[in-house]
């Protein structure tokens, strides 16, 4: 595909403007429109005016929050999403396979990679529908698990994450969990985390979601109710050994779940809690809920 007409939204916070301008002048011989992000716009708007201006493919530079806001406007249109990530997590790159601080190399794959239909997963807080490309959910934040040393992380591999894993699930309470499946009947369920995702891959290669395909029209789910060191255990076990080291050796082939670890997959659900708890949308907490529903929309994205 021949990009004819460029669209470049980058989050000036993230990268200085003249390394880009240059780096992508030296990459593309398209037109080329720019437009910087800001803090009551992270580019959703941008991105609706790139696909006005008739952009072939929209370059979104910047971190997990930039990405989603301009897939957010891309959903469902013939723009390809084309990505630059710059921020800490840069979880969506990292399922795709996008090169991580280096902003040649990224840019080449926009240039030159084949575009590829991806879904994307919605989700409605009180009437209120927000596109995400990676998870949503509460209790357990992906990014605890890997906020651990450095040098640990170098040292130990996924000893780190054992103990960034038992940190986190320290400072977790059970709370009672209504959930209904696609259009089956409600379940009555008892954890401290849940996960949503339609891909399943967080920094240091871990894999929270190991069934998570971003094409597969259907949304990946995490329940975690280890309450006591012998869950915690059983947890750690299922994430590090099961979903971990033997899936990498091919030795498993699809999610394992336990009793502390429970691996779903729909198209819909619908989620209720008995206590208002924080949630977090790709990354970004905002604010407490007691009721969200989540749905696929499939093959909604293109990017390259």
């Amino acid at each position: 595909m021949t990009i004819s007409k460029l669209g470049v939204i980058w989050n000036p916070s993230k990268i200085d403007e003249g390394k880009l301008r240059t780096t992508v002048s030296d990459t593309f011989t398209s037109d080329v429109e720019w437009w910087e992000t800001s803090v009551d716009d992270p580019g959703r708007g941008m991105a609706a005016q790139a696909v006005e201006a008739g952009c072939d493919v929209v370059v979104a530079v910047g971190g997990d929050g930039t990405v989603r806001a301009v897939a957010e406007a891309l959903a469902g249109t013939e723009t390809a999403l084309g990505i630059v990530p710059q921020g800490t997590g840069n979880l969506l790159a990292r399922n795709l396979e996008i090169p991580l601080n280096n902003i040649p190399a990224a840019l080449k794959r926009v240039r030159d990679g084949e575009p590829r239909k991806i879904d994307i997963g919605w989700v409605d807080l009180d009437g209120t529908e927000h596109v995400f490309v990676v998870m949503v959910g509460f209790g357990i934040d992906a990014q605890m698990l890997v906020e651990t040393d450095d040098d640990l992380k170098d040292k130990a591999g996924w000893l780190a994450y054992v103990e960034a894993m038992g940190r986190a699930l320290a400072g977790t309470e059970m709370t009672d969990i209504t959930v209904t499946l696609d259009d089956g009947d409600a379940q009555e369920l008892r954890g401290h985390t849940m996960l949503i995702g339609n891909c399943g891959m967080v920094q240091g290669g871990i894999r929270l979601l190991p069934d998570a395909v971003l094409d597969d029209g259907l949304l990946d789910m995490l329940l975690v109710s280890a309450n006591g060191p012998l869950q915690w255990l059983d947890t750690v076990r299922t994430f590090v050994w099961e979903n971990g080291i033997r899936r990498i050796l091919g030795s498993v082939d699809e999610a394992v779940s336990s009793e502390s670890t429970r691996h779903i997959s729909a198209e819909k659900a619908t989620v209720e809690l008995s206590s208002p708890l924080a949630f977090e949308i790709d990354g970004e907490e905002v604010g407490e809920v007691s009721k969200f529903s989540v749905r696929v929309q499939p093959a909604a994205l293109i990017v390259r």
